[in-house]
């Protein structure tokens, strides 16, 4: 692991800061980006010469630009980790919330993710992308309609890009880890979620899966159990459930 050069986007707070700290105790080499500039100098502080950082907002235009940047400052890249994302409970439908999901959580994402397969492709057809996208893709969550929505075309899109490789004949691994709800400052500190993990414990199976070259993860078997009878369930009566209060 000391040899390896991990890009991370999302850095800044929630699971991929947890991410990055445990990949930065295994001695990696590390590229961050986030929006919150403070909190990625923060974190060069805790190791300058393998931490290299760089603000990108997946929403703006230069955002694959400074991607490209972040690469090349560190010198290469063999794991993408894509831990961007938002999300909120809409019951009212505020198109200003919906749409703002969509630009960070199926734009943004698509954006980024592009970049560092097409990297990959260009620097001899290897590499691992990971993405941590969300059990909430599993059906369409009426509490949250455009989270549920992005993060299903998250899990599509990544499970494409698997098939992609395949044709292109590139040994290019897409991991998509799908946690269940966990203790960040993305959920609503005053609603109840069943399940809560800790984000912590979280970040040490994304490491383990991102490790074993997963295909797809749910995190952790609770949530696996839950996906699984969530799956079972007939349209008709998924309408009427109440899933998030």
């Amino acid at each position: 692991m000391r040899d390896k050069k991990i890009i991370i986007v999302g850095a800044t707070s929630g699971l991929g800061l947890e991410v990055a700290l445990l990949y930065l105790e295994r001695g990696a080499t590390l590229g961050v980006a986030g929006r919150n500039e403070e909190a990625l100098a923060a974190l060069k502080t805790r190791c300058p010469e393998r931490v290299h950082t760089m603000p990108i907002d997946v929403r703006s235009d230069d955002a694959e630009a400074r991607l490209l940047q972040l690469i090349d400052s560190v010198g290469g890249m063999d794991i993408y980790i894509h831990s961007s994302g938002i999300g909120k409970q809409n019951p009212s439908l505020d198109a200003t919330i919906e749409v703002g999901t969509a630009e960070t959580n199926a734009t943004g994402f698509i954006r980024l993710v592009t970049v560092a397969y097409r990297y990959f492709e260009n620097h001899g057809g290897h590499g691992q992308i990971a993405a941590i996208s969300s059990i909430a893709g599993t059906r369409g969550m009426g509490a949250a309609p455009a989270y549920s929505a992005t993060k299903a075309m998250q899990n599509t899109y990544l499970e494409a890009l698997r098939q992609h490789a395949t044709m292109q004949h590139h040994n290019i691994c897409i991991t998509d880890l799908r946690p269940g709800f966990v203790a960040t400052a993305l959920l609503n500190p005053d609603k109840h979620y069943p399940m809560l993990m800790n984000a912590q414990r979280v970040a040490q199976l994304i490491v383990r899966a991102i490790d074993r070259r997963r295909s797809t993860t749910i995190i952790d078997w609770r949530w696996r159990i839950v996906v699984a009878l969530w799956r079972l369930i007939p349209r008709c009566l998924w309408t009427k459930l109440t899933i998030v209060n």
